[in-house]
């Protein structure tokens, strides 16, 4: 059964559950590509690395017996606290094992050319750490942002995410015109060359996922891929169906509005109603 909702399911963005979303849409856009791509070109996943500075663990500090007891200059008659007999030497106090951040592992998606595997587009589905202000999986996704800028590579970034920090290359501004209401989700193509070309599909909740046009190189026809199937199908495969609880609010929520756009989706589509 796949999703009620006719585009993006915003409860398929609860943190629990995106992950294995992106994950799959990743290995879903690779095989969809493949049987589309012209001759000469071929999609393949790929990963970004980058040191999590925020996850880092907090071990409990390991008291130690001290190498020389605690003794009080003089006797302490009013019951007060014993004064070290050498206030300015410092005693040890124990040990604290290294700090060790978390190495995170993100796929995106590669189009490269047959002849010497020359990359010519990279396709990025955001996750929720790249949206994170601060951040250090923003600052990686950034990072390559521009260096695919600088090396001429086309990209192709798909943003499914209500929250967070707005990190395409699309200008928030612009996106705003493409959609008269609220623009939920979006998808940001750039295409390189002497001057790089933005273009965009901004589209709210009610509207299903758009196809998008994926450029290669110049004189070769861009590809179109159909991005509502492919969440269709995770949606199935994944069994989000059994993993998500519609009777509480989405993470994040939503505004009244659209709740109860929401609410009445559910009662019409799903057994039961909501």
């Amino acid at each position: 059964m796949p999703s009620p909702f006719p585009g993006m399911d915003p409860w398929l963005e609860d943190p629990n559950v995106f992950p294995d979303l992106h994950d799959t849409l990743i290995v879903y856009l690779r095989e969809a590509l493949n049987a589309t791509l012209p001759p000469g070109y071929f999609a393949a996943t790929t990963t970004i690395v980058w040191v999590d500075d925020t996850q880092r663990s907090q071990p409990d500090v390991s008291l130690m017996a001290r190498s020389h007891p605690v003794r009080p200059s003089r006797p302490d008659r009013n019951g007060g606290v014993a004064i070290l007999e050498n206030p300015t030497r410092l005693q040890l106090l124990g040990t604290r094992p290294a700090i060790e951040a978390e190495t995170v592992e993100e796929k995106y998606l590669e189009i490269r050319s047959a002849d010497g595997e020359r990359i010519v587009t990279a396709i990025e589905i955001l996750s929720r750490s790249n949206k994170v202000a601060g951040g250090a999986g923003r600052r990686a996704y950034l990072d390559k942002q521009l260096e695919f800028c600088l090396g001429g590579v086309n990209m192709v970034e798909i943003d499914l995410l209500r929250s967070g920090t707005h990190t395409t290359a699309a200008p928030r501004p612009s996106l705003a015109l493409l959609h008269s209401g609220p623009v939920h989700y979006h998808v940001c193509v750039t295409e390189s060359g002497e001057v790089n070309r933005l273009f965009g599909a901004a589209f709210p909740l009610e509207h299903p996922l758009p196809e998008i046009e994926i450029p290669l190189e110049p004189g070769v026809p861009r590809v179109v891929i159909a991005l509502q199937p492919l969440l269709d199908r995770a949606y199935d495969t994944g069994r989000y169906s059994i993993r998500t609880d519609y009777a509480q609010p989405p993470t994040p929520p939503l505004s009244p509005e659209e709740q109860a756009w929401a609410d009445g989706i559910l009662r019409e589509r799903l057994p039961g109603g909501r």
